[in-house]
């Protein structure tokens, strides 16, 4: 079997019976298809010729080219599912990628932007929704809600109106492989919500859809758009680093911390599968404590 048919079909069954997101298994799916080119410049493109080698060197050829060790990490994750899948499947006497190592992260601690820039943000988009046009009001409900409930851009852009609990402030998330779980969000998105369902949705929407926030044309409101948005929102606020949609939910993660929540809760919040993947949040909190304290401490 070729490596270009193999994934074709691991990426069918990453989606069927693994429940993975379509943005995880197009990213896989663009890894192997490089991993499949590389192959096959190599002179063989059959699932026989992966082996602990090949990949060692596919991932260092990829090293050379300058890509992210963000990048580099889920292509190893990509290629150790990849080949574990063929080994199950008999299409690969042993798994080869058993013994190949993921590179190490840098480390670098993300963006988190001050609560005066947030404050400042959020009253802009007030000015513009205060004449009650649709788009603005969208834009300062979606921009409360990513920051209040710390959602990723994909889940937001997921959620329907019935998600929405207005009751008990609470929205239902699907998550990363499928999870759901009920995150809350506070008074102030909670206006801004209300404002948009009641004067701006309607003014939006041209067919019957259950999304929440919509586009322009009516349709489901996309990823690339809310980017878009945020990055032109965040490009007023001093500081370097990404400047998206994670962003917020970087700030918040942290906002909630520095103000004494719990890490546990904040790992549900975020729908993190790991502790550790919360803990980042925890060093950013004590960088943010150690800058504070060297610019304020007489004896720093």
């Amino acid at each position: 079997m070729q490596i270009a048919d193999a994934a074709g079909e691991f990426a069918s069954h990453l989606t069927s019976e693994r429940g993975f997101s379509a943005n995880t298994v197009r990213g896989y799916a663009t890894d192997l298809a490089d991993l499949e080119g590389f192959a096959r410049r190599r002179g063989d493109d059959d699932v026989s010729a992966i082996t602990l080698d090949l990949l060692r060197d596919w991932l260092w050829h990829s090293s050379e080219k300058g890509l992210a060790r963000a990048t580099l990490a889920r292509r190893t994750a990509a290629v150790r599912a990849f080949s574990g899948w063929l080994a199950r499947q008999g299409s690969l006497p042993i798994d080869p990628a058993l013994r190949l190592r993921a590179p190490k992260s840098h480390g670098t601690l993300p963006r988190v932007i001050p609560a005066t820039g947030l404050d400042s943000i959020l009253r802009g988009l007030e000015e513009r929704a205060a004449e009650g046009a649709p788009a603005p009001l969208r834009d300062l409900a979606v921009v409360e809600l990513l920051y209040a409930s710390a959602l990723r851009v994909s889940e937001l852009c997921g959620l329907d109106v019935d998600d929405l609990d207005r009751e008990r402030l609470t929205v239902t998330v699907t998550g990363k492989g499928n999870k759901q779980r009920v995150v809350p969000f506070g008074v102030p998105a909670a206006r801004a919500l209300d404002r948009y369902l009641q004067s701006g949705r309607h003014a939006l929407v041209l067919e019957h859809t259950p999304a929440l926030f919509l586009g322009e044309r009516g349709g489901r409101l996309g990823v690339r758009s809310v980017h878009r948005l945020v990055a032109g929102l965040l490009q007023e606020v001093p500081g370097s680093g990404p400047a998206g949609p994670h962003t917020l939910r970087h700030t918040a993660a942290t906002h909630l911390l520095d103000g004494g929540a719990d890490l546990r809760a904040v790992q549900e919040m975020l729908g993190h599968a790991s502790l550790g993947t919360t803990q980042i949040y925890t060093h950013v909190s004590s960088e943010r404590l150690k800058r504070a304290y060297e610019q304020a401490h007489p004896r720093a």
